[in-house]
Parts: C-alpha cells; structure tokens; sequence
C-alpha cells in the first residue's frame, strides 16, 4: 500500500524535491554531516532538538515565522537593516540561517563549535545605531536572546503545526531547555527554558516592538523574493501565509494583520498541513539522516518519541 502510494505521489514529490533542491541547494555550506562517526554533535539523537529541527515544513514555515517577528524589534532589526543584503539576496540569507541551524544540530561536535564561532565574530563587527539614534550591537545578551527565542518558538510552532507528529507533555519544555545551548554559545543571557518562560519573555519585550517604516519594507522583501525555480511563486507565498499563521495574536495585531489576511494565513496552513506529507517523501536524504547514520541510529528514530532523553545541561 505504501509503494502504491509512493508511485500515485511521484510526480508531486518529484516537483516538491526539485522546488527546495533550487531554492537550498545542496553541499555548499562545506559541512560534512558524515563525520566523525559516532560523535552526537550538540545535541545527539536523543534530543527533541533533532526531531524538531528534521521536518522541513515546519522549519521553513517556522523561519519565516520567526523573521516577520524579528521584524518588530527595531534595534534587532537595525543590524540587518544596515549590515545586511537581504534586499538583494533575501534567499543568499536565509541559506545561510539554514546552513546554520542545520550545522549547530547536526553536524559534528567540532564543526558545530567552528560555525557558533564564525558567526560570533561576524556579531562582534555589527554595530551602529538606530534609526531614532539608539545604539546596538549584534552581539549584545539582550538582542541574541531575541533573535534565539523567536526562532525557536516559531520553530516549535511549525512543528505542532504541521510536522503531523504530536508533542508528548513536557517536550516543548525540552526543546527550549536544549535549543538555548547555541544561543548561550553565542553570548545570549537569561534564555527562556520553557514554554512557560517563554511567554513572559514576550510579555516583557512586548513594549519594546513597533510596526514602522523598517518593519514594513522587510515584510514587502519577503513578499516579493525572487526564486529561480519553476512554481516559485505559489509556493512561496504558500510557506508565507503558513509561517504568518503561527504568529502570536499579538503580533497578528501589531503587524496589522486584518480578518482577511489571518483567514488567508490559515486557509495557506491547512494547504500546508495537507502537503507536508509529499514534502516528507520527497526529501528522505538530508542532513538529518546523515547524522543519524553517522551515529548509528535508524532514520525512523526521526519519527518518533521512543529514548528521548533528559535535557543536556
């Protein structure tokens, strides 16, 4: 029944595989998810972490998620504003963010430590001020704490959303407790650890964000990326209206997101919950697995909440 379904599928898993090879090709972050056999990484097998992070839907849709937040902070958004090209190469970013997160999870010990070292000393170079004259630092506790728990609630989010795999109790707990690990890496401080922390975390930055000028160009950059792959377009804004939909309602609010909008983000969820299957099928050959033949663990452990261990400390 399985094979029968595979072969119904193939033509859609096909398109779907060629779509995301185009938009994140392979073998150029120069990470050897092979090696060392048997090292675990910062994480290992036993992590949430590695469950979360393997689902494509859900990390991508995540992603964007975490950005239109990311968005609202205006001294986060002033680095990227003035020390980034993300207007011309909106995808050349977010292929990096990629290699990134995929790296810090699953490649080798040695290899993760040489990439959260890498993009500290990019941090350490971004300075300036704010539009109204405020001063940052990319590299400021306050700010990477930011950028962490943004990415890893949207993340967690895109997992529930549309991974099809529900969280057993306390492992969205466990998530935030082993993700802070590379955030903590980085020079981030007072890392939310829960889903609980979580929340009053956002509740005590909430008075810091604003929609304005900046927020608003970012928005219409993502809107408007130019993907050089056949069906860039629909599929694009599928991952955007996905990714919007797992917003807080509060930044529902502050981004100005109308009935209208928020109906159309969760009518793009459902399609997406619908099609992450086809997306699972057509992808069985990435990073993830990698690392978990590297440390001999089978790929169905992916798919699964059997020897989940304690968070690492």
């Amino acid at each position: 029944m399985e094979s029968a379904r595979a072969r119904l599928a193939a033509p859609l898993t096909a398109a779907i595989r060629r779509w995301v090879l185009g938009v994140f090709p392979r073998g150029q972050s120069g990470i050897d998810y092979d090696a060392p056999p048997g090292d675990p990484g910062l994480f290992g097998p036993a992590a949430v972490t590695w469950r979360v992070h393997a689902d494509f839907p859900g990390m991508l849709a995540g992603g964007l998620c975490a950005l239109m937040l990311q968005a609202l902070h205006p001294r986060a958004l002033a680095g990227v504003w003035d020390h980034s090209d993300f207007r011309t190469d909106l995808v050349g970013r977010l292929r990096r963010t990629t290699a990134f997160v995929a790296g810090t999870t699953f490649a080798g010990t040695a290899q993760a430590q040489r990439l959260v070292a890498r993009v500290a000393a990019i941090h350490a170079r971004v300075r300036g001020e704010t539009a109204d004259g405020e001063p940052y630092a990319a590299d400021e506790p306050e700010l990477l704490t930011w950028v962490h728990v943004t990415e890893a609630y949207a993340f967690l989010r895109g997992f529930r959303a549309y991974a099809g795999l529900p969280l057993p109790p306390g492992a969205d707990d466990r998530y935030y407790d082993e993700a802070r690990r590379v955030a903590e890496a980085l020079g981030a401080r007072e890392v939310p650890a829960s889903a609980a922390a979580v929340d009053a975390y956002f509740a005590r930055v909430r008075p810091q964000l604003r929609y304005d000028a900046r927020s608003r160009e970012v928005l219409t950059v993502l809107r408007r990326a130019r993907l050089q792959v056949p069906g860039a377009a629909p599929v694009r804004d599928l991952f955007l209206g996905a990714g919007a939909a797992l917003l807080p309602s509060w930044a529902e609010s502050l981004l100005g997101f109308g009935p209208l909008q928020r109906a159309r983000h969760r009518a793009c969820a459902q399609a997406l919950r619908t099609m992450a299957p086809a997306f699972r099928l057509a992808l069985p050959d990435g990073v993830a697995p990698r690392a978990c033949r590297r440390v001999g663990v089978p790929v169905a452990a992916l798919r699964s909440w059997e020897g989940i261990g304690p968070p690492p400390r």
